[in-house]
């Protein structure tokens, strides 16, 4: 029997460029089944490689085909990314510019650890260097809280929970008073806390928290876990953690629905396996390490920081507690 790889090829193009086309569609569909939601995490990934599907396909005169790509490729980039620009954020009165000479500008910086991260050192120094008012952390391994113990004294009032498993719990470390007791933060096998913290006499929760992989995994279920805890945030609230979700997932959006967040955009791709280089980080990696506010919140800017030795990259993120009254001064905030 003669092979006619001239009709294999094509054949193969084109059921290349349907199946990413199909798995970019599914990842729309996140509210539908989890399974589909898994599909969102690599959304441009998969617009991407369909748009570079349309090289095959104009070369074997499937002009259809390829304007089908395209489109869909573009306008996946396009409807995601623009949505989640620091940009946009700004034009939707998502993220302020802080004066710290009219009101106090605290700073929160957000890691996960990696459990086994040989590098403590470059974490300390970070935290030394930028020097935030609030510390969120994940993965905080036994082998972790010891290193910790040299922030004691910058760091009084902390919270480390009890790690659920050998990867490690999350921790709240701040120089600013808790107003809650600390006794009660840790939730779900110390893979979620919710403190509230005094920020120059105005109060907010402040809330760390660590859910595990999409489908096939158990992070819908995990998700489902604390839907209790969330909508019972202090009116004011900042939430930081690993999602191993991306801010346009149904994961995320349904995290800032149950309470009433919104998600801080334009902090980047923070995620990379840490066998390939980090130089690829910002083309390939995954923008899994949330930010949340909400209430007197005002966010100011938000960015992502060098690597210091884990799989993530250190967030750090500028806000300030405004008072809820009078409205006009959260309005003058916004603007």
């Amino acid at each position: 029997m003669r092979i006619d790889w001239s009709l294999l090829l094509r054949l193969v193009a084109l059921g290349s460029v349907l199946g990413i086309a199909g798995a970019l569609i599914f990842g729309f569909l996140g509210r539908l089944h989890p399974a589909f939601d898994s599909f969102s995490h690599f959304r441009i990934h998969l617009a991407a490689l369909l748009i570079m599907g349309i090289l095959p396909l104009t070369a074997l005169r499937y002009w259809p085909e390829a304007a089908f790509a395209l489109l869909l490729g573009i306008g996946a980039i396009w409807t995601t990314l623009g949505g989640f620009s620091d940009a946009s954020a700004r034009k939707a009165g998502l993220v302020a510019d802080l004066d710290s000479a009219s009101m106090p500008v605290f700073r929160l910086m957000h890691l996960n650890l990696r459990y086994d991260n040989d590098r403590p050192e470059l974490v300390l120094s970070a935290i030394g260097e930028h020097r935030p008012d609030i510390v969120t952390l994940t993965e905080v391994s036994d082998l972790w809280a010891e290193r910790l113990s040299v922030l004691d004294a910058t760091y009084p009032h902390r919270i480390v929970c009890p790690p659920p498993t050998h990867i490690g719990g999350v921790a709240i470390l701040s120089r600013r008073p808790f107003v809650s007791n600390p006794a009660d933060a840790c939730g779900d096998r110390g893979s979620f806390a919710n403190v509230e913290v005094d920020f120059a006499g105005r109060r907010a929760s402040v809330v760390a928290m660590h859910l595990g992989w999409p489908w096939p995994f158990g992070q819908s279920w995990h998700l489902s876990r604390i839907e209790d805890d969330l909508p019972n945030l202090a009116d004011s609230a900042i939430l930081a953690g690993d999602f191993n979700a991306v801010p346009w997932s149904q994961t995320v959006r349904r995290t800032a629905e149950l309470g009433g967040l919104h998600i801080v955009r334009g902090i980047g791709p923070t995620y990379l396996d840490r066998r390939l280089p980090d130089a690829l980080r910002p083309w390939i990696g995954l923008p899994i390490d949330q930010i949340m506010a909400k209430g007197g919140v005002v966010v100011g800017k938000a960015q992502a920081l060098p690597a210091v030795g884990s799989d993530h990259l250190p967030v750090l993120v500028e806000f300030s507690i405004l008072s809820q009254e009078p409205e006009a001064e959260v309005l003058q905030a916004w603007r």
